[in-house]
């Protein structure tokens, strides 16, 4: 990675741009400015899509196994680079430096796997209703993408655009969080370094408000990818109404994780304390909500306080650490706020509720049982390292308590009765629903959300999909035989 003293130069179709403006990036885990990184204005993201329309017909003309293999050479890059990248997102982002190694590995495995699926985009024949014709059907991509990317992730989540894009046979502009752009101009770099075509990438850091006004505008920009707030995503379905511009939307989570008093209560915890901790909470899958069935709440509250004491806070770049700060003094006040609500309502903090004294942004790792349905933690997206527990009856109650939210990203169940994990895996709102498992997401299967969550999904072979038109072909013959 160049030296943060100068400001670094923004990827423009092949190229190298820097601009007056610039943006500090900040690690959270020491509230000190570590780079500068150039800013775009509108011109520049026209000029890139400009490049992305230039470069689409020979993309799209290319065969998939040869874009397979452009692919294969950028994840081949990104995994011997992997430390290098690791860090950088620790840097920035403030996650310890075994998750961001995960987030790299994920990384190229969505490279890797994208690379593959490419190869079978398949159309379908159909038999026809009349004689003499016959009907067959094309995928082809929809061209030029924008693509918006979230702090929390700052790789792994646009590589997961980025890659069915690129396999589809879409260019692709790409926008980094302002929080956290080194890690995407370090994919850059490495595109370049890879013999990515020129036009297939560009990587720009600029205010949202402009980016995202003329992704929404531009008519080279055939369809948005973001990741990112409710809040915004009802912006940009406002904003693509005009021009009728397809959207996928991954959006807030507010997932709830219900653990039957039949459950293995060892792997309830250890799953529930990676699905709620890792990235201190900074996750749209994080499990916000613990429900639990009564009579084993105590024994479970105790458990999961003993294995939450345990886990290491600091600096991610420290060993052993396993919690991180939070990315903003902003987000720490939300969950500060979060906390004495739910207290103030009833709630009893079982561990942690302040805020640590020391340089950066970090809360302790907090357990809050007997929290309120009320409470703002139970309604709305934490966000932080703040798992609250409430306790349950019986199956039918906790489904309803559950679903009533206008979120439905993912859930979570454990139980060892059969019967049971087939009934939650069909009554929970939710896009993905893990039984007795805390880390559900993998490249092959499909990602997205119900109600407030978003639309469309990623990952899986309908991440590949969300590229793509279906053509149909209708051919009419002369001549039949008999």
């Amino acid at each position: 990675m160049p030296s943060s003293t100068a400001p670094r130069a923004l990827y423009l179709a092949g190229q190298w741009v820097s601009t007056e403006a610039s943006w500090p990036v900040t690690n959270p885990a020491s509230a000190e400015r570590v780079a500068t990184v150039c800013v775009a204005d509108r011109n520049h993201v026209k000029q890139a899509f400009a490049a992305a329309k230039q470069s689409f017909p020979a993309w799209r003309d290319t065969c998939a196994r040869e874009r397979g293999n452009v692919l294969m050479r950028l994840a081949d890059a990104l995994e011997r680079e992997a430390e290098s990248l690791s860090n950088v997102i620790t840097l920035e982002n403030g996650k310890p430096l075994a998750q961001s190694r995960g987030e790299v590995a994920m990384s190229v495995d969505h490279l890797r796997w994208y690379a593959e699926e490419g190869k079978r985009a398949y159309g379908r024949v159909i038999p026809p209703q009349v004689a003499g014709k016959r009907h067959f059907t094309l995928k082809v991509p929809i061209g030029p993408v924008g693509v918006i990317g979230p702090w929390n992730f700052p790789l792994m989540l646009l590589i997961r655009k980025a890659a069915p894009a690129w396999a589809a046979g879409c260019p692709v502009v790409m926008k980094p969080a302002p929080q956290t752009p080194l890690s995407a101009l370090e994919l850059a770099r490495l595109a370049h370094e890879a013999q990515m075509p020129a036009g297939l990438l560009s990587v720009l850091l600029g205010p949202a408000e402009d980016v995202g006004a003329e992704m929404l505008e531009n008519p080279h920009c055939r369809k948005i990818s973001f990741t990112g707030s409710t809040a915004v995503g009802r912006h940009l379905i406002a904003g693509a109404a005009e021009g009728i511009k397809p959207l996928s939307l991954e959006l807030g989570g507010h997932a709830a994780a219900v653990v039957f008093d039949d459950a293995s209560l060892k792997q309830a915890v250890a799953s529930l304390v990676m699905a709620k901790f890792r990235n201190a909470g900074q996750s749209c899958i994080a499990a916000n909500r613990i429900y639990v069935q009564r009579p084993i709440m105590q024994e479970f509250v105790a458990a999961f306080v003993e294995a939450v004491r345990a886990l290491k806070v600091g600096d991610g770049r420290e060993p052993g650490v396993e919690v991180g700060p939070l990315i903003d003094e902003r987000a720490l006040q939300k969950a500060e706020a979060h906390i004495a609500d739910a207290v103030a309502k009833g709630a009893h903090v079982v561990l942690g509720g302040h805020k640590l004294q020391r340089p950066g942004h970090f809360l302790e790792p907090t357990v809050l049982a007997n929290v309120a349905a009320d409470a703002l933690c139970m309604n709305e997206e934490t966000f932080a390292p703040v798992a609250p527990i409430s306790v349950f009856d019986t199956e039918a109650e906790v489904v309803e308590r559950a679903n009533a939210s206008n979120y439905g990203l993912a859930a979570y169940a454990f139980t060892q009765n059969l019967s049971r994990a087939l009934r939650m895996a069909d009554a929970l709102e939710a896009g993905t629903v893990a039984i007795n498992d805390g880390v559900p997401t993998t490249s092959q299967a499909p990602f997205g959300g119900m109600k407030h969550s978003g639309w469309g999904r990623e990952l899986g072979s309908e991440g590949l999909d969300a590229f793509m038109e279906t053509k149909h072909i209708c051919v009419a013959m002369e001549g039949l035989v008999g």
